[in-house]
């Protein structure tokens, strides 16, 4: 085969549909794409008609939904925009202009019209992305078949939604399938299979998230299996059920019950004084209150992004989607370098925030750098070499009797690397540098610097000193740290960097699964 010619029928271009494609166009460059959005027109009687059978179905409920869906949306057009929009939605825009790539709005896909346009171009393979039930009028006209990407284990868990009957039958995983479009809903032969493993704290949207990612890599490996000539088709067992959108009651059970496995809190009032206290000193910021304090940089720390645990070193998976969609939505977001470089703080109308982390757990590749590089923000790890890809446990791990938890491998840390993230130093074993002996102090600064060079090829490394407490740095192992040929140093123990950056006293902010929204945006203002 020459360049492919892919046919994609979505009606809904979320991020990672976008994302999907675009990971696709990196392995097919020379392919020609035509993307059909399903439109449809809503006139007032359908809309009024879909209204009824909702209210019929989910009772009292729909109509505060309905409201609070009202209210966001209304809201959201007061949002400021964000200070740039992530690096991938430019390549989308690119894409779009691309002369070998031509993006359709119809009503209706199974239309004459809608048919014609895509029998004009002759599609080689079809994509159903996220798109409603097609007709074999149309995915029959690629010359290969039609491919869709079902967040779901088939047979068990046909239609929709993803993750959500998984959890409410208590299964211990969720899957994700690439099938053959076929008459039956969901009912084609597999092409790709994937699963996702059901954490002790698993929420929905955290169960989701992971989802989209692993099918972005399953669509990709079906169609480089298919248009290679490699694929194998699977037909699916007997049986099977499918399933359709819970009613909100049902959402709400399972909200209830993901909740009741969470660790206990603070208690209620005491949370909500906490919150009304962070919006109103985040809101008194943006009114003007910022004008009147001395620009800062706040650098915010993170060790591990997981649901198997809730501890101080954690935080959710889903919560950390919400961390960093704020940064992005109300932040300017710096990269470890310009905060290197901002000797003098300039002036911001938004919070200045990086983003770090510590020790060089697998979950940050596995699920921090995924929502990293899907919102677009930068941000530097600092990993303990010695550790990374073994399975040595870590001092603090070992302290509190943990089992030993996966760490990155080099493989991973130069994957991260070539997305653009910043890889740094954490020591070899992660010692403590005031308690240790200065003779392995200098050892191991100087092996963990080696290891940078000869590993990821990284000639300026930054240094992150392992637990970041003001008692485990000394102005003598300080020099040690300059001698050794780093160009700064960060500790962990709070605070934020006012009016100037020195690069080897950069202070941190932790952060951990016990941070409401209210309470981060309040660490990205500084104030404390």
């Amino acid at each position: 085969m020459g360049s492919p010619r892919f046919a994609v029928f979505s009606s809904n271009l979320s991020d990672s549909v976008r994302r999907g494609l675009l990971a696709l166009n990196g392995s097919w460059p020379d392919a020609s794409w035509l993307i059909v959005l399903h439109r449809p027109h809503r006139s007032a009687g359908r809309l009024i008609k879909s209204q009824v059978l909702n209210l019929k179905r989910n009772g009292w409920r729909w109509l505060p939904y309905q409201a609070g869906d009202a209210s966001r949306r209304i809201l959201a057009r007061w949002q400021p925009l964000p200070a740039a929009a992530p690096p991938w939605q430019a390549d989308w825009t690119a894409f779009l202009a691309r002369s070998t790539v031509t993006l359709v709005a119809v009503d209706d896909m199974s239309a004459a019209s809608s048919l014609r346009q895509v029998e004009d171009f002759r599609p080689d393979l079809g994509l159903s992305l996220a798109a409603p039930i097609l007709k074999r009028t149309l995915f029959s006209i690629p010359r290969l078949g039609t491919i869709n990407l079902h967040k779901g284990r088939v047979p068990e868990y046909r239609g929709m939604p993803p993750a959500f009957w998984e959890l409410w039958n208590g299964e211990t995983s969720v899957g994700c399938t690439v099938h053959w479009v076929d008459d039956r809903l969901d009912a084609g032969d597999i092409v790709k299979q994937g699963s996702v493993p059901r954490e002790k704290y698993s929420s929905l949207r955290g169960l989701q998230l992971q989802l989209d990612e692993l099918g972005i890599r399953l669509i990709g490996d079906a169609v480089e299996d298919i248009v290679r000539g490699h694929s194998t088709s699977l037909r699916q067992p007997p049986g099977g059920k499918t399933h359709r959108k819970p009613t909100l009651a049902q959402a709400e059970e399972l909200k209830r019950r993901l909740e009741a496995l969470e660790p206990k809190r603070q208690p209620a009032l005491q949370r909500a004084a906490r919150n009304g206290a962070a919006t109103l000193a985040w809101r008194s910021s943006k009114a003007g209150l910022s004008r009147w304090l001395r620009p800062r940089i706040t650098v915010v720390l993170y060790h591990r992004v997981t649901d198997d645990a809730r501890d101080n070193l954690s935080v959710g998976i889903e919560q950390f989607d919400r961390q960093m969609a704020l940064l992005r939505e109300q932040c300017e977001v710096l990269s470890l370098s310009q905060v290197l470089a901002a000797r003098t703080i300039p002036r911001s109308t938004r919070p200045l925030v990086a983003v770090t982390f510590d020790d060089g757990y697998l979950d940050n590749y596995v699920h921090a750098a995924p929502i990293l590089l899907k919102h677009g923000v930068p941000a530097a790890f600092f990993v303990s070499t010695g550790l990374i890809g073994t399975e040595r446990r870590f001092p603090h791990d070992v302290k509190r009797g943990n089992p030993q938890i996966p760490t990155m491998s080099w493989a991973d840390l130069r994957t991260m690397r070539k997305q653009g993230f910043t890889i740094g130093s954490h020591s070899v074993s992660h010692i403590d540098c005031a308690a240790e002996p200065i003779e392995t102090v200098v050892g191991e600064l100087r092996e963990s610097r080696d290891q940078l060079r000869e590993q990821l090829d990284i000639t300026d490394p930054v240094f992150a000193y392992p637990y970041g407490g003001r008692n485990h740095m000394t102005a003598e192992r300080l020099r040690c740290v300059r001698d050794a040929g780093y160009v700064g140093c960060l500790s962990a123990y709070g605070g934020s960097n006012i009016g100037t950056v020195d690069p080897f006293n950069v202070v941190r902010r932790g952060i951990h699964w016990e941070f409401t929204d209210q309470a981060f945006l309040l660490e990205c203002l500084g104030l404390r």
